[in-house]
């Protein structure tokens, strides 16, 4: 009978074993230790290197408009159907497409009229700029707008929704891409996050606190095109992965046939 007690606080200890509390810290995304009752203001500055730089294999849609839409023109080659040029094209209505221009390894792009144009390094504001200056020399007051067109990142591990997103807006947080993932999912690790970056011939890794205020002000807060973003699982998720699975069955079994081994032996 001694032994049959021993055996079931085994059995209960393995179930206790498998089944944790989790706190709130580790639940909580910018966490604070005490409630606040008043609203928190949070200064952050935005690093200059967070900002989204052109590098090789991205798309641009650039657009030259002036008052004198004619002497523009040159500099805004439309094309038809779906053919892609230079890397591919966007839409901009009545059927016709707007070329876009792929930035080569070498970080150029060949552009009309201007010829071949250095941009890596250069952010959109920047080019924008740079081509404004040596369009003036044909275009009286130029308007360039730069548009990086394919901005992508993709969200994997313990998220609703993993996948790659393409993103409309320049900026992109941490938490925006998360919630375009449908969020991170109540067993995944918030202290632990890695953000893959692919930059200057380069690939970089950084794991983050999201738990943590002061991760605001990391340099990967803001992510940048072709970011990969993933969410590991927590300990408790990882051990049950690990588990065989039928083990919930065969714990089952054993807490019936104990339960009979008392039964008979009453």
């Amino acid at each position: 009978m001694k032994r049959i007690s021993i055996f079931s606080f085994y059995i209960v200890g393995l179930l206790l074993f498998f089944s944790s509390c989790v706190s709130r810290k580790d639940t909580t995304y910018f966490y604070e230790s005490k409630e606040l009752h008043i609203p928190a203001t949070i200064t952050m500055e935005q690093p200059s290197k967070s900002f989204l730089t052109i590098q090789p294999n991205d798309e641009l849609t650039i657009t030259v408009s002036a008052i004198e839409q004619e002497a523009a023109l040159p500099f805004n080659p439309p094309i038809t159907g779906s053919s892609r040029i230079s890397g591919g094209s966007v839409n901009i209505g009545g059927g016709s497409q707007l070329q876009t221009y792929l930035v080569d390894q070498n970080g150029n792009i060949e552009f009309p009229v201007l010829g071949t144009i250095y941009v890596r390094g250069l952010t959109r504001v920047a080019l924008a700029e740079k081509l404004k200056t040596m369009i003036t020399a044909y275009v009286t007051k130029p308007i360039v707008n730069v548009k990086l067109s394919n901005f992508q990142v993709s969200v994997l591990g313990a998220v609703r929704n993993p996948g790659t997103y393409t993103i409309t807006n320049e900026y992109l947080t941490i938490p925006k891409a998360l919630g375009l993932a449908g969020d991170m999912q109540i067993f995944g690790r918030r202290d632990n996050v890695l953000v893959m970056r692919e930059e200057n011939d380069k690939v970089t890794k950084a794991y983050l606190d999201l738990t943590d205020n002061s991760i605001i002000d990391s340099e990967y807060y803001y992510l940048k095109q072709n970011d990969v973003l993933y969410v590991e699982l927590n300990d408790s998720q990882r051990q049950a992965g690990s588990l065989n699975p039928n083990s919930g069955l065969f714990i089952s079994v054993a807490s019936v046939l104990i339960s009979l081994v008392v039964l008979f032996v009453r």
